[in-house]
């Protein structure tokens, strides 16, 4: 019971337990081509002013963003949030870091991680939980080599034609 529950937390099933109010805004696509994700979670995001609107909106893009743990708080650097067009005041900085909202226990679990095998955290996605909340999901991640993507690529191609023969035999 206590090891699914600490699954559910820190392997990111906590956001998909039969709850399907989330609506995912954005994905990092290239995350999955350049990395290897041994593990992922969800973690909240500290917001100003209309920037919930416009990732409500899609207006949010998170190439070449990473995370990082900076003076024990864990930090989100290079995503691009547009300015939210209908906002009448102050306007924000679009590159800003922000900072990720993780409970310290989950924090040092990571920062020893990251230190021991140097592993990096990388956004995976952005969604809209419950209707209310901008969460991000992280993974801890791997970097591939050139030879590792090629196999990558290979292994898919491969899928994609056993697929593509299947659906014929079963046409005919």
């Amino acid at each position: 019971m206590q090891n699914n529950l600490i699954r559910a937390k820190f392997h990111g099933m906590s956001k998909s337990n039969g709850n399907n109010n989330d609506k995912t805004v954005a994905q990092n696509r290239k995350a999955r081509h350049d990395y290897f994700i041994l593990e992922s979670f969800e973690c909240g995001i500290v917001l100003t002013g209309t920037e919930i609107k416009s990732i409500r909106a899609g207006n949010l893009n998170l190439k070449d963003s990473y995370a990082s743990i900076e003076n024990g708080e864990l930090w989100l650097f290079g995503v691009h949030v547009s300015p939210y067009e209908k906002s009448t005041y102050i306007k924000y900085d679009p590159e800003r870091d922000r900072k990720l909202l993780v409970h310290k226990r989950e924090l040092i679990r990571l920062r020893n991680k990251i230190r021991e095998k140097g592993l990096t955290l990388v956004p995976l996605s952005v969604y809209i939980k419950d209707g209310r909340r901008a969460k991000v999901e992280l993974g801890l991640a791997k970097g591939k080599t050139t030879h590792d993507k090629r196999d990558a690529i290979a292994d898919r191609d491969a899928k994609r034609n056993i697929g593509r023969a299947i659906r014929g035999k079963m046409d005919e």
